[in-house]
Formats: structure tokens, C-alpha cells, sequence
């Protein structure tokens, strides 16, 4: 086996418990950290495919933003959730294995029976170069990253002044 096989699987190991742990945990801001534990681990599957810049955007949108908000929801939403009791219901769990196992079947169907088109085509040279200066340009993308950018921060400042217990005098 070599090197960057031993990284896949202990990434893809690492991938699925902490995913599994998003799931099964009961305190939803362990959970929040185990999802941006899980999005880093997807980042770096990106890294050893050689898709650097999708690794950047995952840990950029994904880890920064996304995660951000799940948390910062959470501190909006603290005083609302109070523990009241069990939030699982044993109930369901067969019919939810029911469910996921006919759609994994059917999944399974339908992957064995699509015919998938290879390219032969080559990826251009410069196509990363352009997609950069679309990115950076002012004509094109930059000016609704800043703003998500702004958004984001704002919506954070305010969620922290939201959240905050006030002192009693």
C-alpha cells in the first residue's frame, strides 16, 4: 500500500465516524464541530486528487461559511431548546432501514445500468487561469463574494450581540 492509499483510508475512516458522529450526537454544537471535521476530510480526499482549488472552496465555503452559520444559528436558537426529553424515536428505525435499503438497491440498479460517457477531450491549459480572473475580477464574481463575505460577518456580529445573556444589575 502506498502513502497517499494510507491517506485515503484513514481520511475516508476519519470521513465517515466523524459523519456518523453528526448524526448520533446529542448536543447540536459537538455535532456542528463534527460536520466541519467532516468537511476538512472531504477537503483533503480534494488534495490527493489534485484538485487543489476545489480543496480551497471546500474549506472556504464549507468550513467558513456554512459551519459558521450552523453555529451561529445555534447561538440563536440556545434559549429555545431546552432538554425535554428523548429526541430519538425508537419507533421508526425499521422503517427508515426499509426506506434506505430500497433506495440503495435502486440506486445500485440504476448506477449498474447507466451507460457513462468517457471524454476523450482534454481539459484546456489556461482554463484554471481564466476561471481565476473571473473569480478576482469586479466584472464577474468578486463583487458577490465580498458581499457573502459582508453578509456572513454582519450576520455574525449580530447573532453574537443576539445570543449574549445580558447582566442583572
Amino acid at each position: 500500500m502506498t502513502f497517499p492509499q494510507l491517506i485515503f483510508w484513514v481520511t475516508a475512516a476519519v470521513i465517515l465516524a466523524s459523519a456518523l458522529q453528526v448524526v448520533t450526537t446529542r448536543n447540536i454544537v459537538h455535532a456542528a464541530l463534527w460536520l466541519i471535521v467532516t468537511f476538512f476530510g472531504v477537503a483533503v480526499l480534494f488534495v490527493l486528487l489534485d484538485a487543489g482549488f476545489l480543496a480551497a472552496v471546500q474549506v472556504v465555503v464549507y468550513i467558513g461559511a456554512i459551519a459558521i452559520l450552523i453555529i451561529f444559528a445555534v447561538m440563536l436558537t440556545r434559549r429555545v431548546m431546552q432538554d425535554t426529553g428523548s429526541q430519538t424515536n425508537r419507533h421508526l428505525i425499521a422503517p427508515a432501514v426499509l426506506i434506505g435499503g430500497v433506495l440503495f438497491v435502486a440506486l445500485l440498479f440504476v448506477f449498474s445500468r447507466t451507460r457513462w460517457p468517457l471524454s476523450s477531450a482534454a481539459v484546456p491549459p489556461d482554463s484554471l487561469q481564466i476561471l481565476g480572473l473571473e473569480l478576482t475580477s469586479p466584472d464577474f464574481y468578486m463583487t458577490a463574494l465580498v458581499t457573502v463575505g459582508v453578509l456572513l460577518a454582519a450576520a455574525m456580529v449580530g447573532s453574537i450581540a443576539i445570543a449574549r445573556d445580558e447582566e442583572k444589575d
